[in-house]
């Protein structure tokens, strides 16, 4: 991985929707490391410190998403998370990350639903990221 490059962790259940993901934050630039599930995403973050981390909220239970993302904080408080997920296509439960109370017990920097454009991505990246 380049010096320069910023370090992306995405973690989803969803091999295809992983490997769509990965290839497309390639694109962006990014260096990309992929986990399938809650425990290997846990296990990356022992050993390395992304720049920015993409999780999935339905993996191994409803709420594996939100356990990764508290978990991350946690480790790297600084680190952006983005979590993106289809819940809401799946259940109709929408959450949002806007306000300090959402914040509190979503420990997540940005909540996108799954689907969302290339560019809108790239653009939330940069943001989180202050690039």
């Amino acid at each position: 991985m380049s010096e320069l490059k910023k370090l992306i962790l995405i973690v989803d259940d969803d091999q295809d929707y992983l490997e769509q993901m990965k290839l497309q934050i390639l694109q962006f630039g990014f260096d990309v490391i992929t986990a399938t599930g809650r425990e290997e995403g846990e296990d990356l973050l022992k050993t390395t410190k992304p720049d920015l981390a993409i999780f999935d909220l339905m993996m191994e239970s409803h709420d594996s998403g939100f356990v990764l993302a508290y978990k991350a904080k946690r480790m790297y408080p600084d680190m952006p998370v983005i979590i993106a997920t289809a819940v809401t296509t799946e259940t109709g439960i929408t959450f949002k990350v806007e306000t300090e109370e959402d914040k509190s017990w979503i420990k997540a920097d940005l909540y996108l639903e799954k689907g969302i454009r290339g560019d809108q991505l790239h653009r939330e990246i940069n943001k989180l990221l202050k690039l």
